[in-house]
């Protein structure tokens, strides 16, 4: 290469690095804007979520099933769901925030968005507040769950990508959300499509070994039971087999989850839905699965009470206690009538519950009636931790009256109908410990109610 052009080069070198030089001044680089401004909405323009679903409920009043909204209204909620971990799909679940000042004014409530886009989190992410533009929108209803989206003839369609930002709008803040913290029983359809809190749950003892949705049954979504430690209340966990956490095995203790209260798009049952596994606080070692538990469905109707680790003493008279299979419900029975004695005493004893394996125990069963006689008492519930397991052994041992709800009602309505007899507390009892069941009455003396006993269990809370 010549002088001249090794000079050249040189030159055109230097004039490059002048140049690039001169773009950036004192490391000033250009930093992209990335604030949100508050989109500017006439106040008499934004409505609120109850007046809208008022209007869903007035048109299906007047047999329309959906909601044209055709005037220039917008309703201001904050997104509750994320696509993130792909446990939510085209569709953004939106709650109303409730204003503290006036909480009468508009209660909790939720609406789904349907959008036929992905990735929604990355613009509308937990928490964010949102402006939905309702004109031309419409509301309906799919499986009891709101939606908001396209209407088209009597049905309900996904607002499409070329047009999904003009109907939602980011607002300024991301807002941090609190759920409704209550109990899988008292979920309503009020709550339907907003974020929720139960606490004191854990997943079904035969569900543990699963994963979310992992399993080669799980063909669209994971169902795993969830059930509430305080009164063995029910919910199925949906989870998406599209979501990243579908493989990780359920949680193993108990806690709470918070998650969106919906409804299965296919089958039409209530379902809980989470964001992602940190929504899940399963930290109590200490599950709450029954410690013992005898339903008697394994009872053959009309025979002498025969169960493994019962025992069926009679203590005066020669009346036992009996299976008994009615609408394929098994359950025990007791009765003195046409024993033709003037005592009968039964005892009906559960197998040894060990009380130091766990803490919190409380006792729960169930009992019905029929033909009651006036002043009878026919049921005492026991407990002894000094039995010796033997017949022999039952009226020397100390056993302790235990209190629980029953009624003798001498109304014909109220025969044949279980009642719970409510949480007995059984955490002061130490060693092992045995449940029993006595009946007391006479044939001779009219004192031969009917009773029934079903679903005994030992539990921890």
């Amino acid at each position: 290469m010549s002088n001249l052009n090794k000079f050249l080069t040189f030159l055109s070198v230097l004039t490059l690095t002048f140049l690039a030089a001169s773009c950036v001044s004192d490391d000033d680089y250009n930093i992209p804007n990335l604030t949100v401004n508050e989109p500017l909405i006439p106040e008499d323009k934004i409505t609120t979520f109850k007046a809208i679903k008022s209007r869903f409920e007035q048109a299906q009043a007047n047999g329309d099933p959906t909601a044209i909204i055709d005037s220039d209204l917008y309703i201001v909620g904050y997104v509750v769901s994320s696509d993130r971990a792909g446990n939510f799909f085209e569709e953004l679940i939106i709650q109303n925030k409730i204003d503290d000042s006036n909480p009468a004014e508009d209660p909790r409530l939720g609406f789904r968005i349907s959008v036929n886009v992905g990735s929604l989190s990355d613009t509308y992410e937990f928490g964010r507040k949102v402006y939905i533009k309702l004109n031309g929108l419409t509301v309906g209803e799919a499986n009891g769950v709101l939606v908001i989206a396209k209407g088209k003839g009597s049905d309900v369609e996904q607002i499409q990508a070329y047009e999904y930002k003009d109907f939602i709008i980011r607002g300024a803040e991301v807002a941090t959300i609190t759920p409704k913290t209550t109990s899988i029983s008292s979920l309503s359809e009020a709550d339907e499509n907003t974020f929720i809190q139960l606490d004191n749950v854990q997943f079904e003892k035969g569900d543990l070994a699963l994963t979310y949705a992992g399993e080669s049954s799980d063909e669209f979504d994971g169902f795993r039971t969830l059930i509430s430690c305080e009164n063995s209340n029910q919910i199925e966990l949906q989870t998406s087999t599209f979501a990243d956490f579908k493989s990780i095995q359920i949680a193993q203790n108990r806690g709470s989850i918070k998650g969106v209260f919906s409804r299965d798009f296919r089958d039409n049952f209530n379902v809980f839905i989470i964001n992602s596994t940190s929504d899940v606080n399963f930290d109590n070692e200490q599950r709450c699965d029954p410690v013992f538990e005898e339903s008697f469905n394994s009872a053959i109707d009309n025979t002498n009470l025969n169960i493994d680790g019962w025992i069926n003493y009679a203590e005066a008279g020669s009346e036992l206690w009996t299976e008994q299979v009615y609408n394929n419900n098994g359950y025990a029975e007791f009765s003195a009538f046409r024993t033709g004695e003037s005592s009968n005493i039964g005892w009906l004893i559960t197998p040894p519950i060990d009380m130091d394996a766990q803490t919190g125990e409380i006792l729960t069963f169930q009992t019905e009636h029929a033909y009651p006689d006036a002043g009878h008492d026919p049921l005492d519930v026991l407990i002894s931790t000094n039995f010796d397991g033997t017949e022999a052994g039952i009226t020397s041992a100390t056993w302790t009256s235990l209190t629980f709800n029953v009624s003798y009602i001498e109304d014909a309505s109220t025969w044949f109908t279980f009642t719970d007899s409510g949480e007995i507390d059984l955490s002061s009892y130490t060693g092992t410990a045995y449940i029993a069941f006595r009946y007391t009455g006479s044939d001779t003396a009219n004192q031969n109610m009917t009773l029934h006993v079903e679903n005994v269990k030992v539990l921890v809370r």
